[in-house]
């Protein structure tokens, strides 16, 4: 057992059940194995997704992971807003044919890779199939050899969600203790559940005011989920509330740079450890999955 634990990662263990979480070492990402992909998604906006995808990526590059962000809200995007970034191409170039994946990379802090996509354009915010493909394609054939992709999806339920949460290898659904945040949680686990037959789901609970209210909000969406729907739920960590994040925002920084001695930076430092200290799940789940080619060939068929 370590014997230096945080009160988050403690509760984190004793929620998820897992036993002992294995050390990390900041080195590990020179080994080989698989891309592992995130989808950071939830069931309404407003409850900081965006922000946790971009302290979560500067967490991780920190503990020298090689670190790409989609930015998968393809009407509103916001990623490139949050990081102080201008970038000249976005997705859109990418979806009509004007440029490659490579091309639209943009470069953020700590090594960051960001995909950005654009904003106030409603063409792409339903992807066809041959969009779908045209991206799983180019992701696959990019050369950069990224320990984590972190895609910052919409919020909501719409197609676009869907797909990227079903492409990807882990699902994090990032709520509030909100009652509304909840309940629009468990529906978008429902959704994902009956209707795309995923059954694996990392949570995130974010702007609390104490660790309680992160072990209540667990408790009501594992009761209500273990009563109607065939599901494991792992929880992942939890944020507080600061009125910090706000001027981060307003900055465009990150908060884990811009006061990196906060009680919110040492909350994702916490959850990047998590991260990373998760079992790699070397079996595709099913279906269209970004990366597929690299997790079969590195992690086998299961």
């Amino acid at each position: 057992m370590n014997n230096m634990r945080s009160a988050s990662q403690d509760q984190a263990n004793t929620l998820r059940n897992i036993g002992h979480a294995p050390s990390v070492d900041s080195n590990s990402s020179t080994d080989k194995h698989p891309t592992r992909v995130y989808a950071i998604t939830s069931g309404k906006g407003g409850v900081g997704k965006t922000a946790v995808v971009a302290n979560t990526a500067v967490s991780l590059a920190k503990l020298g992971k090689k670190v790409l962000i989609l930015d998968a809200d393809l009407g509103l995007a916001n990623i490139d807003v949050v990081f102080g970034l201008a970038p000249k191409y976005n997705l859109n170039h990418f979806f009509s044919g004007e440029n490659d994946l490579s091309e639209i990379i943009s470069d953020g802090p700590h090594g960051i890779k960001i995909l950005p996509a654009g904003s106030g354009v409603q063409n792409f915010t339903r992807l066809d199939s041959q969009q779908k493909l045209r991206l799983l394609d180019g992701l696959d054939l990019m050369h950069n050899d990224f320990d984590y992709v972190l895609i910052d999806t919409e919020a909501g339920i719409s197609e676009n969600v869907t797909y990227f949460n079903t492409a990807a290898q882990e699902i994090l659904i990032v709520t509030t203790p909100e009652p509304t945040a909840i309940t629009d949680a468990y529906a978008l686990m429902k959704l994902l559940s009956t209707q795309y037959h995923e059954k694996r789901f990392n949570l995130i609970v974010n702007q609390i005011q104490t660790e309680n209210e992160a072990l209540d909000v667990y408790r009501k969406l594992t009761m209500v989920s273990n009563r109607y729907l065939d599901i494991s739920i792992d929880f992942l960590g939890s944020v507080p509330a600061d009125r910090q994040m706000v001027d981060a925002i307003r900055k465009q920084k990150v908060i884990v740079d811009l006061y990196p001695s906060s009680k919110i930076s040492a909350a994702f430092a916490n959850l990047a450890v998590t991260i990373c200290a998760e079992q790699v799940t070397s079996e595709a789940k099913g279906g269209v999955q970004f990366f597929w080619k690299k997790l079969l060939d590195i992690g086998g068929r299961g």
